[in-house]
Protein backbone atom coordinates (compact mmCIF):
# COMPACT_ATOMS: atom_id res chain seq x y z
CA UNK A 1 0.00 0.00 0.00
CA UNK A 2 3.14 2.37 0.27
CA UNK A 3 3.08 2.60 -3.33
CA UNK A 4 -0.01 4.27 -3.25
CA UNK A 5 0.29 6.97 -0.94
CA UNK A 6 -1.68 10.10 -1.36
CA UNK A 7 -0.88 13.14 0.05
CA UNK A 8 -3.73 15.30 1.66
CA UNK A 9 -3.03 19.22 2.06
CA UNK A 10 -4.46 21.47 4.70
CA UNK A 11 -6.05 23.46 1.74
CA UNK A 12 -8.00 20.17 1.23
CA UNK A 13 -8.67 19.26 4.74
CA UNK A 14 -10.17 23.02 4.91
CA UNK A 15 -12.58 22.08 2.20
CA UNK A 16 -13.70 18.82 3.09
CA UNK A 17 -14.80 20.59 6.51
CA UNK A 18 -16.72 23.00 4.54
CA UNK A 19 -18.42 20.79 2.23
CA UNK A 20 -19.52 18.13 5.09
CA UNK A 21 -20.69 21.61 7.33
CA UNK A 22 -23.98 21.64 6.01
CA UNK A 23 -25.05 18.48 6.59
CA UNK A 24 -23.87 18.09 10.01
CA UNK A 25 -25.65 21.29 10.82
CA UNK A 26 -28.81 18.67 10.32
CA UNK A 27 -27.53 16.67 13.44
CA UNK A 28 -27.23 20.13 15.51
CA UNK A 29 -24.10 19.15 17.71
CA UNK A 30 -24.11 20.02 21.00
CA UNK A 31 -20.05 19.10 21.54
CA UNK A 32 -16.84 17.92 19.55
CA UNK A 33 -15.37 14.92 20.65
CA UNK A 34 -12.15 14.80 18.59
CA UNK A 35 -9.77 11.75 18.42
CA UNK A 36 -6.19 12.51 18.74
CA UNK A 37 -4.06 13.12 17.09
CA UNK A 38 -6.02 13.00 13.54
CA UNK A 39 -9.04 14.23 14.99
CA UNK A 40 -7.75 17.48 16.22
CA UNK A 41 -7.02 19.69 13.47
CA UNK A 42 -10.73 18.47 11.47
CA UNK A 43 -12.92 19.07 14.57
CA UNK A 44 -11.36 22.91 15.20
CA UNK A 45 -11.65 23.61 11.61
CA UNK A 46 -15.00 21.75 11.34
CA UNK A 47 -16.21 24.14 14.08
CA UNK A 48 -16.11 27.45 12.36
CA UNK A 49 -18.43 26.52 10.15
CA UNK A 50 -20.83 25.05 12.31
CA UNK A 51 -21.06 28.36 14.09
CA UNK A 52 -24.26 30.59 13.75
CA UNK A 53 -24.77 33.91 14.79
CA UNK A 54 -26.31 34.48 18.64
CA UNK A 55 -25.37 30.57 18.97
CA UNK A 56 -22.03 29.34 21.57
CA UNK A 57 -19.56 28.05 19.97
CA UNK A 58 -19.41 24.35 19.77
CA UNK A 59 -16.96 22.87 22.41
CA UNK A 60 -14.09 20.46 21.63
CA UNK A 61 -13.27 18.07 24.12
CA UNK A 62 -10.17 15.35 23.63
CA UNK A 63 -9.77 11.85 23.63
CA UNK A 64 -6.40 10.19 22.73
CA UNK A 65 -6.54 6.81 21.62
CA UNK A 66 -3.94 4.87 19.13
CA UNK A 67 -4.22 1.80 17.11
CA UNK A 68 -1.07 3.05 14.91
CA UNK A 69 2.15 2.29 16.82
CA UNK A 70 5.21 1.96 15.96
CA UNK A 71 8.05 3.89 17.65
CA UNK A 72 10.65 3.28 14.97
CA UNK A 73 8.54 5.15 12.11
CA UNK A 74 8.57 9.26 11.65
CA UNK A 75 5.63 11.08 10.11
CA UNK A 76 6.84 10.61 7.05
CA UNK A 77 6.65 6.95 7.18
CA UNK A 78 3.33 4.90 7.24
CA UNK A 79 2.82 2.91 10.88
CA UNK A 80 1.54 -0.64 10.95
CA UNK A 81 -1.81 -0.81 11.75
CA UNK A 82 -1.84 -2.50 15.55
CA UNK A 83 -4.16 -5.02 17.17
CA UNK A 84 -4.78 -3.02 20.53
CA UNK A 85 -6.29 0.32 21.04
CA UNK A 86 -4.12 2.16 23.49
CA UNK A 87 -6.35 4.66 25.91
CA UNK A 88 -3.80 7.64 26.80
CA UNK A 89 -6.47 10.21 28.07
CA UNK A 90 -9.77 10.46 28.39
CA UNK A 91 -12.15 12.96 29.39
CA UNK A 92 -12.26 14.32 33.08
CA UNK A 93 -15.98 14.97 33.15
CA UNK A 94 -16.14 16.41 36.91
CA UNK A 95 -13.17 18.28 35.67
CA UNK A 96 -14.39 19.61 32.45
CA UNK A 97 -18.36 20.34 33.68
CA UNK A 98 -19.12 18.44 30.54
CA UNK A 99 -22.43 16.63 30.94
CA UNK A 100 -23.18 13.93 28.20
CA UNK A 101 -27.04 12.99 29.18
CA UNK A 102 -29.52 14.55 26.58
CA UNK A 103 -26.77 16.09 24.22
CA UNK A 104 -26.01 16.04 20.05
CA UNK A 105 -22.41 14.47 19.93
CA UNK A 106 -20.09 14.62 17.50
CA UNK A 107 -17.37 12.11 17.10
CA UNK A 108 -14.51 13.45 14.99
CA UNK A 109 -11.60 11.52 13.58
CA UNK A 110 -9.81 11.83 10.16
CA UNK A 111 -9.88 8.30 8.21
CA UNK A 112 -12.78 5.75 9.04
CA UNK A 113 -10.18 2.77 8.20
CA UNK A 114 -10.15 -0.20 10.45
CA UNK A 115 -13.40 1.41 12.12
CA UNK A 116 -11.68 -0.73 15.58
CA UNK A 117 -10.87 3.25 16.64
CA UNK A 118 -14.12 4.70 16.02
CA UNK A 119 -16.22 1.25 17.74
CA UNK A 120 -13.72 1.58 20.83
CA UNK A 121 -14.65 5.29 21.10
CA UNK A 122 -18.13 4.88 20.78
CA UNK A 123 -18.66 2.12 23.16
CA UNK A 124 -16.88 3.70 25.61
CA UNK A 125 -18.49 7.61 25.41
CA UNK A 126 -21.70 5.31 25.58
CA UNK A 127 -21.10 4.08 28.66
CA UNK A 128 -20.42 7.17 30.01
CA UNK A 129 -23.25 8.87 28.72
CA UNK A 130 -25.35 5.91 30.64
CA UNK A 131 -23.34 6.08 33.81
CA UNK A 132 -24.58 9.75 33.99
CA UNK A 133 -27.63 8.98 33.65
CA UNK A 134 -28.21 6.44 35.82
CA UNK A 135 -26.42 8.99 38.38
CA UNK A 136 -29.27 11.38 37.85
CA UNK A 137 -31.63 8.72 38.06
CA UNK A 138 -32.77 9.18 35.02
CA UNK A 139 -34.64 6.79 32.54
CA UNK A 140 -33.75 7.42 29.19
CA UNK A 141 -36.53 4.52 27.67
CA UNK A 142 -39.23 6.78 29.90
CA UNK A 143 -37.78 10.19 28.70
CA UNK A 144 -36.38 9.47 25.25
CA UNK A 145 -35.43 13.45 25.27
CA UNK A 146 -32.47 12.71 27.89
CA UNK A 147 -30.81 10.21 25.16
CA UNK A 148 -27.52 11.19 24.06
CA UNK A 149 -27.11 11.07 20.48
CA UNK A 150 -24.05 9.88 19.08
CA UNK A 151 -22.65 11.10 15.47
CA UNK A 152 -19.44 10.32 13.54
CA UNK A 153 -17.48 12.81 11.14
CA UNK A 154 -14.34 11.50 9.34
CA UNK A 155 -12.86 13.19 6.38
CA UNK A 156 -12.17 10.20 5.19
CA UNK A 157 -13.79 6.24 5.05
CA UNK A 158 -12.09 3.97 3.01
CA UNK A 159 -13.90 1.49 0.45
CA UNK A 160 -12.68 -1.81 2.38
CA UNK A 161 -14.03 -4.43 4.74
CA UNK A 162 -13.66 -3.32 8.71
CA UNK A 163 -12.59 -4.73 11.44
CA UNK A 164 -15.20 -3.23 13.84
CA UNK A 165 -19.01 -2.41 13.83
CA UNK A 166 -21.04 0.97 13.91
CA UNK A 167 -24.39 0.34 14.93
CA UNK A 168 -27.06 0.61 12.04
CA UNK A 169 -28.90 3.72 13.20
CA UNK A 170 -25.94 5.41 12.92
CA UNK A 171 -23.80 4.07 9.60
CA UNK A 172 -26.67 4.24 7.77
CA UNK A 173 -28.53 7.60 9.12
CA UNK A 174 -26.92 10.33 6.48
CA UNK A 175 -27.50 12.73 9.50
CA UNK A 176 -25.50 10.84 11.99
CA UNK A 177 -22.73 9.53 10.26
CA UNK A 178 -20.78 11.75 7.68
CA UNK A 179 -17.75 10.74 5.54
CA UNK A 180 -16.56 13.87 3.43
CA UNK A 181 -15.26 11.46 0.78
CA UNK A 182 -15.14 7.63 0.03
CA UNK A 183 -11.52 6.84 -1.06
CA UNK A 184 -9.78 3.62 -1.64
CA UNK A 185 -7.90 1.42 0.51
CA UNK A 186 -4.87 3.42 -0.09
CA UNK A 187 -2.40 5.05 2.29
CA UNK A 188 -3.51 8.86 3.21
CA UNK A 189 -0.41 10.96 4.09
CA UNK A 190 -2.19 14.24 6.42
CA UNK A 191 -0.21 17.42 6.26
CA UNK A 192 0.22 17.34 10.59
CA UNK A 193 2.19 14.69 9.97
CA UNK A 194 4.11 15.62 7.57
CA UNK A 195 7.74 16.44 8.06
CA UNK A 196 8.54 18.68 4.76
CA UNK A 197 4.77 20.51 4.31
CA UNK A 198 6.55 22.33 1.06
CA UNK A 199 6.87 19.11 -0.44
CA UNK A 200 4.03 17.70 1.17
CA UNK A 201 1.88 20.59 -0.29
CA UNK A 202 3.39 19.97 -4.14
CA UNK A 203 2.49 15.93 -4.18
CA UNK A 204 -0.70 16.92 -2.94
CA UNK A 205 -1.47 19.55 -5.80
CA UNK A 206 0.37 16.96 -8.21
CA UNK A 207 -2.00 13.94 -7.20
CA UNK A 208 -5.60 16.23 -7.16
CA UNK A 209 -5.48 16.78 -3.26
CA UNK A 210 -5.43 20.23 -2.60
CA UNK A 211 -8.30 22.94 -3.48
CA UNK A 212 -11.54 21.22 -5.05
CA UNK A 213 -13.57 24.60 -5.43
CA UNK A 214 -13.25 28.21 -5.92
CA UNK A 215 -15.90 29.64 -4.28
CA UNK A 216 -19.05 28.43 -2.41
CA UNK A 217 -20.95 28.34 -5.34
CA UNK A 218 -19.32 24.93 -6.27
CA UNK A 219 -19.99 23.38 -2.69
Amino acid sequence: MSDDKQYISYNNVHQLCQVSAKRIKNFKPDLIIAIGGGGFIPARILRTFLKEPGVPTVRIFAIILSLYEDLNTVGSEQEQVGVKINRTQWIDYEQCKLDLVGKNVLIVDEVDDTRTTLHYALHELEKDAKEQAEAKGIDVSKIPEMQTNFGIFVLHDKLKPKKADLPDEILLDENRYFAAKQVPDKWYAYPWESTDIVYHTKMAIKQGNDIFFENEDEI
